[in-house]
């Protein structure tokens, strides 16, 4: 191998038909075996369209324009950006490979998890079918699949959005790589599967001279895997340079702003005494049934109340039941016998949510709204931003035509947009701006509950702080209460006034936002603080206590641990802040 750049990419520039000027203007960059180089900007600076071009899949009306990029990890090198398509055929999914921030549109709903990851193995390797499921079923337990053999029989759809984006990176993973290409890697991940991911990534690298080329929006994990990192603002190269001095001693007014952007856990609240519940859950759970005959408890013994015009966060690893509570909350899903989910409206009207029906079940949607995690997939593609906002408005009959697009240029504004922009698809708005506009719709009915469900996950640093900044200020205008679901500690430190930890299906730990994210008792919310990266080059992720915490409930140490016939009841340890502990 080479004792030079497994990748080097020199001039590289990119234009799409019929723009003034390319959307990449000489990008220059290499990556040493063993080495992470990272790529950080915010949405549209040309970081995806850099990782594409080197395996030719460059989004359609996109053509390279110059500049070269030579992949060394062979005596000959070659050049990705003068290969042919058999060529590059060949060499995707061996040796370079590529995990795609989506999961959901990467994966074929056709097929299974398994049929999905033994296809590079098969078509790259010599083994036979046992060998290759062996390879795949090894490659499921190191991304940290709890159950490979479930997982290799399971559907896209089967499995949850981190559980998902760990088949991809198994998928990439699995023929061994001398680049790997990671698109937001763990963007879909929590904070605990992220550290271990990132953890794996850099043994496999010391183990195979793997080199990665990292793009994220994620500082915080730039700081602790990453040995270099470039910069790109509007397709440009403003900053480059090793972790150290970039982080540490930034030279761009750009690269000031992306550090500060990260850092919003500032604004912590306090939470008063409360005595004006909006929402409360008692004793509820949730049980599926799955495909092989088996009984799946996504949430059990699940107790919560949210206060008027507060936030109350769900915080917890991918699975960890965090859904499944807010669909219950909005009556999308009927719980399991024996529990009970109230809320009590402005005018004092108590409603028994899992009992509502027909007209009064609709009734009450119009008071309780959610935001999702994937606001493309959220927005209908054919319809324009004023179809979309007016929509709500005409299932509830509110409001002539007339009203109803006034109404609409009016949510525009409250979320910062122009009314100009109705006419508009969202195909034609940046991530920021659609997920701007999916909070947009919900606040078409004036609901008093909002339920986020990871809002800011898939927004790059800068743009979060803007959305968060923009919930909270309507939070203070409209009164709004928010159910709040996210697997970010610095956005939940950021918004909520009381968070509830969730692993497994049942809170293990309940607080004050201040007091719990200070000082946490139960061993997996001191992991997730843990795993929790931050653009602090002396804080490094503390993987012994994030694997002390994150595993399964059997190995937390007494009092905290119990088995699935023995589960310890919530016990308040402190004023308001409940751990779930044997006594």
């Amino acid at each position: 191998m080479s004792a030079g750049p497994v990748l080097r990419v020199e001039g590289l520039t990119i234009g799409f038909a019929g723009a003034a000027q390319p959307a990449l203007r000489g990008v220059s960059l290499s990556a040493r075996s063993g080495e992470t180089r990272a790529i950080v900007g915010e949405s549209g600076s040309g970081k995806t369209l850099t990782g594409k071009a080197l395996l030719g899949i460059l989004p359609r009306g996109a053509t390279v324009l110059g500049g070269t990029a030579l992949l060394s990890d062979r005596e000959t090198p070659v050049d990705l950006l003068a290969l042919s398509e058999p060529e590059l055929r060949r060499l995707r999914g061996d040796r370079v490979a590529m995990v795609f921030q989506e999961p959901m549109s990467a994966l074929s709903p056709l097929h299974t998890v398994g049929a999905q990851v033994v296809e590079a193995v098969r078509l790259h390797s010599d083994l036979d079918a046992r060998a290759a499921k062996a390879r795949c079923l090894e490659t499921f337990a190191e991304v940290g699949f709890p159950d490979a053999e479930r997982a290799w029989r399971a559907y896209p759809f089967e499995l949850s959005g981190g559980l998902r984006q760990r088949a991809m990176i198994a998928m990439a993973m699995v023929c061994r790589p001398s680049l790997l290409i990671a698109d937001e890697p763990t963007t879909a991940l929590d904070v605990t599967t992220q550290a271990v991911v990132l953890d794996l990534i850099r043994r496999l690298q010391e183990e195979t001279g793997m080199a990665v080329l990292l793009i994220t929006h994620d500082l915080g994990v730039v700081a602790n895997v990453a040995d270099t990192v470039t910069v790109l603002r509007a397709g440009e190269v403003v900053e480059s340079g090793p972790v150290s001095a970039v982080l540490g001693a930034p030279g761009h007014g750009y690269t000031r702003r992306l550090i500060a952007a990260s850092a919003i856990a500032a604004g912590r609240r306090a939470a008063g005494a409360g005595v004006d519940p909006i929402l409360a859950l008692r004793d509820v759970g949730k049980t599926y049934g799955g495909r092989d005959g088996r009984a799946v408890v996504a949430a059990a013994d699940i107790s919560l109340t949210l206060e008027r015009g507060r936030t109350l966060a769900l915080v917890g690893e991918s699975g960890s039941g965090k859904t499944t509570v807010a669909r219950l909350a909005l009556g999308a899903e009927a719980p399991d016998p024996g529990g009970e989910i109230r809320f009590r409206g402005a005018d004092g009207a108590e409603l028994d949510v899992p009992a509502l029906r027909g007209a009064a079940l609709k009734q009450f949607r119009r008071r309780a709204q959610m935001v999702f995690q994937d606001p493309f997939a959220a927005l209908s593609p054919r319809m324009t931003i004023r179809d979309i906002l007016t929509e709500p408005l005409r299932v509830h009959g509110v409001g002539d035509p007339s009203a109803q697009r006034e109404r609409a240029a009016e949510l525009l504004r409250k979320v910062g947009l122009s009314p100009d922009m109705l006419g508009r698809y969202p195909h034609a708005f940046s991530g920021g701006q659609r997920q701007r506009i999916s909070i947009a719709r919900a606040l078409a009915l004036q609901p008093e509950l909002l339920v986020c469900d990871e809002p800011t996950s898939a927004l790059d640093v800068s743009v979060q702080a803007q959305v968060l900044e923009l919930l909270g200020a309507l939070q203070q205008e409209f009164g709004l209460s928010y159910l709040f679901i996210s697997h970010d500690l610095a956005v939940v430190a950021a918004l909520a006034d009381q968070v509830a930890v969730m692993r497994r299906g049942r809170v293990v730990e309940a607080g004050p936002s201040a007091r719990l994210l200070a000082d946490p008792i139960h061993p997996y919310t001191r992991a997730l603080l843990a795993a929790s990266p931050e653009p602090d080059l002396a804080r490094k992720l503390d993987l012994k206590l994030v694997a002390q915490g994150a595993g399964e409930p059997e190995s937390w140490p007494e009092p905290f641990g119990y088995g699935p016939e023995a589960v310890p009841a919530l016990r308040e340890m402190a004023p308001r802040h409940f751990v779930r502990c044997a006594a």
